[in-house]
């Protein structure tokens, strides 16, 4: 039997069908609907279906595989049609971007090359574009060249990452070695944060063992906007140092909390703040929202994700650090004989202890590439700096910039519309990029517009057309469109509020008089 895996021709068809779907598959994106529901049925085949080969009754691993080609036509077939289609201009839950063309084909060769950015020994070239990468990125963001960062898989990894730093600077001030010594002599860490607080926050400090409920929540109203004042009373009382988690861009309407008064706060009290910024960060890119970010170039560490605004595809977040040494002392590995660490031959990379502590002396950051594994939680990291190094490399700053402003004029669109639409109602304001709105038909009773906004966003999923979820603002169930994706247009727009309005009126349609007054 002639062994699958050195069939050239085979594996030669396999990339040629992946190549030839691309361009049709992208250039529906445009027209084609998020999510097909009739798809479904599809994926039954995944695991053995009409025209595929026999599987096992259970649909477990097959003896004998049907080779690259098949199985990649069958993925292509499959996929293209019942993915969500989440790279297309319509989709607008969550907070998720596109992918530019340039790191696009940047991501195929990230998978072509296949390299482990973990170690400069592992890959010098993955080494020096994440350096690049991160350097740009902090420029486009217009932060000193104090901070270091690291890329992460995502905005939760850059929370914890950086709420990890937070916790080793925290023991720290109890003279603990953390690393070494773990958690268990020390007190709970003081977490404080206005309401906008995201769950991915609350996760990363979960991970971390100080549980998720260790957040202690100071909301100025049901929106959840900053106590400040009560913040300011907490850290006066607290014997010791604490945690402030700023927030920039909060997911239901996109607002900020002031963060040049944290920043002041964690200065008069000596706190460390955490700003998650995972695509409210952005804003620092065009002038017309940069004041929304005022002060986060004074923040201990800042979460972000480039698969947000920077549209890149997943899994690409990074962290920033006002003091990057701090990063190797709390991810650094234990000397190991055959990787960079303390006493290998491979490298000086740093250990895990705490800098200035009476067990190690951390070492300066190089100028050059670092071993990235020992900067972050990963050890084994895929190569994603090539998708954020092409985009940036491809568009500069100008072309992020003006990517930014098309989506803060469409989320602007989206707000008038919605205002000018008798049947609809905006909760928010609309500082960036998200719309806070709901249904509101003047014939439904107050008591009765959550259930109809809820039966909205459950047929909303299900039409397909264009995707929205639900989400509870102000106490009142709403929907809340992101709009971060460099393919969406103003028709875009429009159709999201005529699909919409389509189905409140057959979830809830007028009486005849109704829809006469309202005309």
């Amino acid at each position: 039997m002639t062994d699958p895996l050195w069939d050239r021709d085979m594996a030669d068809a396999a990339l040629r069908r992946v190549y030839e779907a691309a361009r049709p598959y992208l250039d529906s994106l445009a027209d084609r609907p998020v999510y097909d529901p009739d798809t479904a049925a599809l994926l039954a085949e995944l695991s053995g279906g009409p025209g595929v080969s026999p599987r096992p009754s259970d649909g477990g691993l097959p003896e004998h595989g049907d080779g690259a080609d098949a199985v990649t036509e069958r993925l292509l077939r499959i996929g293209t049609a019942a993915a969500t289609h989440s790279a297309g201009p319509r989709f607008f839950h969550f907070v998720i971007g596109g992918v530019t063309p340039a790191a696009l084909a940047a991501d195929w060769t990230a998978a072509l090359l296949d390299q482990n950015a973990a170690f400069r020994a592992s890959s010098p070239l993955a080494a020096e574009l994440e350096r690049i990468a991160l350097r740009w990125l902090r420029q486009l963001f217009g932060l000193p060249e104090v901070y270091g960062a690291t890329l992460v898989p995502s905005a939760t990894f850059a929370n914890f990452t950086s709420l990890a730093v937070a916790t080793h600077w925290w023991a720290e001030q109890h003279d603990v070695d953390v690393a070494a010594d773990g958690l268990a002599a020390l007190p709970r860490m003081p977490v404080l944060s206005g309401g906008y607080v995201h769950a991915s926050a609350r996760k990363a400090l979960q991970m971390l063992g100080h549980g998720r409920d260790t957040v202690e929540v100071y909301a100025a109203d049901r929106v959840g906007r900053a106590d400040l004042p009560a913040i300011e009373r907490r850290l006066a009382e607290l014997s010791g140092p604490a945690v402030l988690i700023g927030n920039a861009g909060e997911v239901n309407a996109g607002d900020f909390d002031r963060i040049a008064v944290l920043a002041d706060l964690a200065e008069r009290y000596g706190a460390w703040l955490h700003v998650d910024g995972a695509f409210g960060l952005f804003a620092a890119v065009s002038p017309r929202t940069a004041g929304l970010v005022e002060g986060i170039d004074r923040a201990d560490s800042i979460a972000g994700d480039a698969h947000k605004w920077l549209n890149v595809p997943y899994e690409s977040g990074f962290a920033f650090l006002r003091e990057p040494t701090r990063l190797p002392a709390t991810f650094g590995m234990p000397g190991t004989a055959y990787l960079p660490g303390p006493g290998s031959p491979l490298g000086s990379g740093p250990g895990a202890a705490r800098p200035g502590s009476a067990r190690s002396v951390q070492p300066p950051l190089p100028d050059g590439p670092v071993d990235y594994a020992l900067y972050g939680p990963e050890s084994s990291r895929r190569a994603r700096a090539m998708p954020i190094w092409a985009t940036l490399a491809a568009y500069g700053r100008d072309g992020h910039r003006l990517m930014v402003e098309r989506q803060l004029d469409l989320a602007q669109r989206l707000a008038r519309l919605v205002d000018e639409a008798p049947d609809l109602e905006r909760l928010a304001e609309v500082p960036l990029c998200i719309v806070c709105f709901r249904a509101a038909p003047r014939h439904v009773p107050a008591d009765e517009l959550d259930e109809l906004n809820r039966r909205l966003g459950a047929a909303l999923l299900d039409d397909g057309r264009v995707y929205v979820g639900t989400t509870v603002y102000d106490g009142r169930v709403a929907l809340r469109p992101a709009i971060v994706n460099w393919r969406t247009t103003e028709a875009d727009i429009d159709l999201l509020v005529d699909v919409v309005r389509e189905l409140v009126a057959r979830l809830a349609p007028a009486p005849p008089s109704a829809g006469a007054s309202a005309r």
